[in-house]
């Protein structure tokens, strides 16, 4: 029973590592309009701290644009004033109705800078990958001095190796689509 919930428990670890390198890939601008370039921006939303999506309509019109409609008149300020202060590097347009969000096209410097950003998000996903595999196996060994068999132990140290190798393709494979569509001019 123990060697499933350690099997289980590095499976558990290694998938978020996958899932949070998703996430994190898909709040990299690549040059294309995407609502979720807005998910880390919060406004002052009445003394609290709410994301832009909650105090307002987001829109993707065309591939280089986004566009923001506030529920509230008094809401534009507030969310210019949080996606100027915030890492995006976008100048909202505002003409009294719409905020827009024109997305410049990507540099080939900042298209390097972005795939360097990425492939090092990929290694943290990495190491989360091998910090589950190894706090699997140190668990394994412990078993054997509570009366695991070797045998089990060993064959459990290729089952966690094994998954080891799987999550590894699948964050070589989220990185080279992100990469790939970074550098898609």
């Amino acid at each position: 029973m123990e060697v499933k919930e350690y099997l289980s428990n590095a499976e558990d670890s290694m998938q978020l590592a996958v899932e949070y390198l998703e996430e994190t890939l898909s709040h990299i601008r690549a040059g294309k309009a995407s609502p979720k370039l807005l998910d880390g921006i919060r406004v002052d939303y009445y003394g609290s701290q709410a994301p832009i999506s909650n105090v307002a309509n987001v829109s993707v019109p065309d591939a280089r644009t986004i566009a923001i409609t506030p529920w509230e008149k008094s809401m534009f300020k507030e969310i210019e004033k949080a996606i100027i202060n915030s890492e995006l590097g976008i100048t909202p347009e505002n003409n009294g109705e719409v905020i827009r969000l024109s997305i410049p096209p990507l540099t080939e410097d900042r298209r390097k800078a972005l795939v360097k950003q990425s492939k090092g998000e990929a290694e943290n996903a990495k190491v989360s990958v091998r910090n589950a595999r190894r706090e699997a196996i140190d668990g394994l060994k412990k078993e054997i001095k509570k009366g695991l068999s070797e045998d089990v132990e060993k064959d459990a140290e290729n089952d966690v190796q094994k998954l080891h190798d799987k999550y590894m393709k699948k964050i070589d494979a989220v990185f080279a689509e992100k990469e790939k569509e970074i550098l898609t001019v």
